[in-house]
C-alpha cells in the first residue's frame, strides 16, 4: 500500500468527490462504507475501491487505516465521527456537520481527546476566486472591511418534482437549504471577515413544497467583532437563470467575484486581481452532462486541497498555510 489509508463513509458524494480528492493527496483508499450492501459493492468496484462494507465499526478493523472520511445524510454524522476518532483515525466530516451543538460539541471533544486532525467539508475556501478574495481582504487591499454582501438565487430545486435525497427537505435530519449551503457562507464569512456577535435569520420555503418542509431559502443579517455588517440571502427554489452576487466593501476599496474571478476596485479603477501560485488549483476535470457530475468540476480541485490539509495531520507535519485552517 502507497500511502496513508482512508476509509470512505457514504458512496454518493462520498464516491464522487472524497474518493478522487482523497487518492489526489495521496491516500489509499481502503473501503467504501453505505448502506445498501449491493449498490457499494457496485460502487467500489467502479471506483477501483478494494472493499464494499456496511458497518464503519467493521472497516475499521481493517489494516492501515489512519483516516475516516463522512458524507452521510447529517443524522448520522455524529455516531460516525466519535467512532472514527475514538479508534484514533483523522476525521473529515461533511456538513451540515451536526443537528445540534450538543452534537457538534461531542464530535469535537471526541477529536481533542484523541488528538486527531478534525475538518469540516468547507472546501470551497480553497475555491480560486474565494482563495484570492479572501488574501487581497487580509491584505488590505480594501481597507477596513465594512460592508458584504452574500446574494445567489438558484433554481436547483424551484421545481417540487424534481428527485432530491429524501433528507433534503426533512428538518428532523439535517435538511434544508441553511445546512447544505448556508454552511459554506458562513464558513465563507469567517474566514474572509472573523467572528460572528450578532444574528438576525429567517428560513423561508419559497418552491410549492408541502407546509412543514425544510427551507430552502435564508435571508441572514450578521454584525461581526470587526464591525462588518453582513447580509446573506440565497434560494435555491428561484425559477429563472442564475443570480450570484458576492461583495465586501471597506474604506480605501471593494472586493467581488465575477464569473470565477476575484476584483477590486479603488480610487485607481478597477482591476482583476492575479491569481497566486500557491493558490492555484488541480486541473479541474471537463463539465459532465451527467447531472450527477454537474458540480464536480468544481469541488474536486478545492476538496484536493481540504485531504491535502488531512495527509499534512496523518503525517503530523505543518498544515499547508496557503489558505488559514
Amino acid at each position: 500500500m502507497s500511502g496513508p489509508g482512508a476509509v470512505v463513509v457514504g458512496t454518493s458524494f462520498g464516491g464522487r468527490v472524497h474518493v478522487p480528492a482523497l487518492r489526489a493527496a495521496g491516500f489509499t483508499v481502503l473501503a467504501l462504507v453505505g448502506r445498501d450492501a449491493e449498490r457499494t459493492r457496485r460502487r467500489a468496484d467502479r471506483l477501483e475501491v478494494p472493499n464494499a462494507m456496511t458497518s464503519l465499526e467493521d472497516a475499521l478493523t481493517l489494516p492501515g487505516v489512519d483516516a475516516v472520511t463522512i458524507a452521510t445524510p447529517p443524522a448520522s454524522h455524529c455516531d460516525l465521527a466519535v467512532a472514527a476518532a475514538g479508534a484514533g483515525k483523522h476525521v473529515v466530516c461533511e456538513k451540515p456537520f451536526a443537528l445540534d451543538t450538543r452534537q457538534a460539541a461531542a464530535m469535537l471533544d471526541a477529536a481533542e481527546a484523541a488528538g486527531v486532525t478534525h475538518l469540516v467539508g468547507h472546501e470551497f475556501r480553497w475555491a480560486t476566486d474565494r482563495a484570492v478574495a479572501a488574501r487581497a481582504i487580509a491584505d488590505g487591499a480594501i481597507g477596513e472591511p465594512r460592508l458584504a454582501s452574500f446574494v445567489q438565487w438558484l433554481p436547483l430545486v424551484a421545481d417540487p418534482e424534481i428527485k432530491m435525497p429524501t433528507w433534503w427537505f426533512d428538518r428532523g435530519v439535517g435538511g434544508g437549504w441553511l445546512g447544505a449551503s448556508g454552511s459554506h457562507v458562513v464558513d465563507q464569512v469567517r474566514a474572509w471577515l472573523g467572528e460572528i456577535v450578532t444574528v438576525s435569520a429567517s428560513l423561508p420555503l419559497v418552491s410549492d413544497r408541502p407546509p412543514g418542509a425544510a427551507e430552502d431559502s435564508f435571508v441572514v443579517r450578521l454584525g461581526l467583532a470587526s464591525g462588518v455588517e453582513a447580509v446573506l440571502q440565497q434560494t435555491a427554489g428561484a425559477w429563472g437563470p442564475p443570480v450570484s452576487v458576492t461583495r465586501v466593501t471597506g474604506t480605501r476599496g471593494t472586493v467581488w467575484l465575477e464569473d470565477g474571478v476575484a476584483w477590486v476596485a479603488d480610487a485607481s479603477g478597477s482591476r482583476q486581481l492575479p491569481v497566486p501560485v500557491d493558490l492555484e488549483l488541480p486541473p479541474a476535470p471537463p463539465e459532465s452532462e451527467d447531472p450527477r457530475h454537474r458540480f464536480t468540476h468544481l469541488e474536486l480541485g478545492p476538496y484536493t486541497r481540504l485531504c491535502e490539509v488531512l495527509r499534512a495531520g496523518v503525517d503530523r507535519r505543518p498544515v499547508p498555510t496557503a489558505v488559514p485552517v
